[in-house]
């Protein structure tokens, strides 16, 4: 398939409590956009008949644009996973967004077109800060790193990105793992690195907004050590109740390892066995991870600077919690080896 200005796809923007004057803005942008064979599903994760009334009355009935109303609330984690569920068959590709930026008029003309050579593409964003849409960046600077360097720290920034409709084969269900640090772009960018290809590319597309209610905060900066530290510490309280020294040692190995372990793990599952780069892309996080292609991983991520410090750190801390962890699986393998030894 060819994918070109005739090429129908799906957009999928996952709604939740919406600012209605960005959701306005960002529904026009979709609506104006220079590629128009597409469809927009809308999940609300609550509040579902404002959100439609909201949509139709906006949009002046606009027929691709359809609300998806739920009862139960899953996050945003789910939610994203609950509008590919629902992307129809006869799309050949699927453009994610968020309820609160705002696309520049050609960005899926301009995107769409990498999709005949790679699995998924994504482009940059201009980031503005409200109120005063004061511009942070002019672009995110987002860059094209191997698998391993992108297990490690993610690239592809959700919003910014399009990819073909048969990654879902591969993506759905998402993996799960009981912290913030589960996101939908990320997993699906390695997906895509591990199969068809995953492409960075240099146009800005759109603006990304930044406000109070984002739930994940700039895409295109580098946090601080400092501002890691607090990041840790609220999630460790948030997740682990406590933000003890122990408390926050989990977190951390959750927010590093953990999370790259469940999606290495799935990759080794999913993906088969002999398909290029699978190997050395998932044996530095997976379970039973060896530390010497770890080390290698994340060194030299850094000193390319295909890791940021922060998320370096993020990682030393998390390394306490991963040799215990580590130890124990040591410890009921070879209890289960002498087990067997005795029987036999």
């Amino acid at each position: 398939m060819r994918f070109d200005s005739t090429t129908f796809g799906v957009v999928a923007l996952a709604a939740y409590q919406p600012d209605w004057e960005l959701f306005r803005t960002q529904l026009r942008s979709i609506q104006n956009q220079t590629h128009s064979q597409f469809q927009c599903l809308i999940t609300a994760d609550g509040s579902f008949a404002e959100i439609r009334d909201f949509v139709d009355r906006e949009l002046g009935g606009d027929e691709r644009f359809r609300v998806l109303g739920f009862e139960e609330r899953l996050g945003f984690y789910g939610n994203f996973e609950r509008v590919l569920q629902h992307v129809p068959a006869e799309a050949a590709w699927i453009a994610l967004s968020d309820q609160d930026d705002s696309w520049y008029p050609s960005k899926l003309e301009v995107l769409l077109p990498h999709l005949n050579n790679v699995s998924l593409v994504a482009g940059q964003a201009r980031v503005v800060r409200l109120p005063g849409n004061e511009v942070v960046t002019e672009s995110t600077q987002r860059k094209n790193v191997d698998l391993d360097a992108l297990l490690a720290q993610n690239q592809v920034t959700g919003s910014l990105c399009v990819f073909r409709r048969e990654l879902l084969d591969l993506a759905l269900p998402f993996p799960r793992l009981n912290t913030i640090s589960q996101v939908h772009d990320h997993w699906l960018a390695v997906c895509a690195e591990a199969t068809g290809g995953a492409l960075v590319v240099d146009d800005v597309v759109q603006d990304y907004v930044q406000h109070g209610g984002n739930v994940l905060g700039e895409v295109g900066g580098r946090k601080s050590i400092v501002k890691s530290f607090e990041h840790v510490t609220a999630l460790s309280r948030k997740f682990q109740g406590s933000s003890s020294p122990l408390a926050m040692l989990r977190t951390a190995n959750d927010l590093s390892f953990g999370w790259r372990r469940v999606m290495a793990d799935a990759l080794r599952e999913r993906v088969p066995a002999g398909t290029p780069g699978l190997e050395g892309g998932v044996a530095a996080f997976e379970t039973g991870h060896g530390w010497l292609p770890t080390s290698r991983a994340l060194v030299s991520g850094l000193r390319s600077g295909d890791v940021a410090l922060p998320c370096f750190v993020e990682f030393v801390a998390g390394v306490p919690v991963e040799l215990f962890t580590k130890g124990r699986e040591t410890s009921r393998r070879r209890s289960s080896k002498a087990r067997s030894s005795q029987v036999s």
